[in-house]
């Protein structure tokens, strides 16, 4: 290497922000490379870059002995101070450069991937370093192409890949097309662009309400959750810490301009904003919004609610393909099941009638299981004296009694190929599935047709035990359904 390697450096140095000494050891390591393969691998051989004539040097080491072992590494002390130096003493390690005008054509190609690899796992350093504390940050670049589904962006002096996982299923871009994203994580490790961006995640609608509304940027209003049906719907709950600043108002601004900025960016995704609430129930019937709720009954220990809407109501608290209930389930954490109130009058009506049935029970005793949360002879029926013990105003020797007779009432219900809970769920039979899988649907809770609207394939197959083919056919049968009336009428 004859010519001056330092403003070459200097200038790759510059274009790509790699730190000059890393670009000098990564010359050296490639030059070393290069010489071992031209010169021998046995030999002790060192690259050094000059900074005086911007050249590097092969230097060869030689070890001073009595006796030649190794002709390779190690010299004579005659042979020593004839060629190197006539004061050489044994021991002395020696070194003499080396011509590197004869690596020659494979030698040098050798050399410049070196140089490439390293030079690419410097820069990879770098962007790493640079992009490593930026997580959950807004960032815009340009589309370059696709990649098996996955999208490149060109963010100036890296690359971004937007998986097939982050993108929004409807939107779709061209070459040169401006994207907006949120870093959602940077990995090393990654062959391809390590910058991984996102568009689906619930964090990419706070920042960019964030980025819209000021009082979000200054910690006046504050977005305590957020959920998501990328590119269909969402839903965010927001607090004011000032009195006098309507949270609402604020995210919405003045004629709707900055959740329409919003809307915008996610490409016309449809965006509930609701007050957020420390009581559950209240947070609860608030995100069912645009419904109204009559009432909310609570279950701390499934940390589920039943959600009572007037009949009117049902087709809106479910949403489409049960997209409502399914978002205020994901922004509040609560299991949540809709009801229509002439349903849930019919099903506690029924309910009451089931645990009347017990043989010898009272009214008022049925009444207190039934307020306890109990439905059904077999619920009564599967409980321990203990649990039974706990119900308040049931004694021992009545429960007793009570746990008794259920037992037996159930046993004959099963004997005779009753569902057991056939009083409170009989509207599943309206879907015309085999007797099989419409039992193991009751017995799996799921006992209403809007139960079946807001479930996933994977609740019937994990919760239910069906199969895939079982599940999809339920799932059919249930979309069929809905869409022949309208879901406020169809019990």
């Amino acid at each position: 290497m004859s010519f001056d390697l330092s403003s070459i450096l200097n200038q790759i140095g510059k274009d790509k922000g790699i730190d000059r000494k890393v670009l000098i050891e990564a010359v050296e390591s490639a030059m070393l490379s290069a010489a071992r393969k031209h010169y021998g691998h046995n030999l002790n051989l060192e690259t050094q870059f000059s900074e005086d004539n911007g050249t590097i040097e092969v230097i060869e080491f030689k070890t001073v002995v009595d006796k030649v072992e190794d002709v390779a590494t190690q010299i004579s002390l005659p042979e020593a101070r004839k060629d190197y130096d006539a004061d050489a003493q044994v021991g002395d390690e020696l070194g003499r450069k080396l011509d590197t005008t004869v690596l020659g054509r494979i030698a040098a190609q050798t050399a410049k991937q070196v140089i490439i690899q390293k030079v690419r796992d410097a820069e990879r350093d770098v962007i790493f370093g640079e992009f490593k504390d930026r997580k959950g940050e807004l960032i815009n670049g340009i589309v370059q192409r696709y990649e098996r589904g996955n999208l490149i962006v060109n963010l100036g002096r890296t690359d971004a890949v937007l998986p097939r996982r982050e993108q929004i299923i409807k939107e779709r871009y061209r070459r040169g097309d401006r994207i907006r994203g949120m870093i959602l994580d940077v990995d090393p490790t990654s062959r391809g662009p390590q910058i991984i961006l996102t568009r689906s995640h619930p964090d990419f609608l706070k920042k960019l309400f964030e980025l819209e509304v000021p009082e979000i940027a200054e910690g006046v209003v504050e977005i305590k959750a957020a959920a998501r049906e990328p590119g269909e719907r969402a839903k965010i709950a927001v607090s004011s810490n000032d009195s006098g600043v309507d949270p609402v108002g604020a995210c919405v601004g003045i004629k709707g301009s900055r959740v329409q900025a919003v809307v915008t960016e996610m490409r016309g995704e449809r965006i509930d904003i609701i007050v957020w609430s420390p009581d559950a129930p209240s947070f609860v019937a608030r995100a069912m919004a645009p419904a109204e709720v009559s009432r909310v009954v609570l279950d701390e220990d499934e940390h589920s609610m039943e959600v009572i809407v007037a009949d009117d109501q049902l087709s809106l608290a479910i949403g489409r393909k049960g997209q409502n209930v399914k978002l205020a389930s994901k922004l509040t954490g609560w299991k949540i099941d809709v009801r229509s109130v002439s349903v849930a009058e019919e099903e506690s009506k029924r309910a009451r009638l089931a645990l009347e049935s017990i043989p010898g029970i009272a009214i008022n005793h049925a009444e207190l299981l039934f307020q306890e949360g109990y439905r059904t002879v077999q619920e009564v029926a599967d409980l321990s004296l203990e649990e039974l013990l706990d119900v308040e105003g049931i004694t021992g020797e009545l429960a007793s009694e009570i746990l008794k007779n259920a037992k037996e009432y159930s046993d004959k219900l099963i004997e005779s190929g009753a569902i057991v809970d056939g009083a409170v769920l009989s509207d599943v039979n309206k879907l015309g599935l085999n007797v099989d899988v419409t039992n193991r649907l009751i017995r799996g809770g799921f006992n209403t047709i809007q139960k079946l609207a807001t479930c996933e394939a994977d609740d019937l197959t994990n919760l239910v035990g069906l199969t895939l083919e079982e599940a999809d056919t339920v799932r059919g049968s249930t979309d069929v359904f809905l869409k022949s009336r309208p879901i406020d009428r169809m019990l």
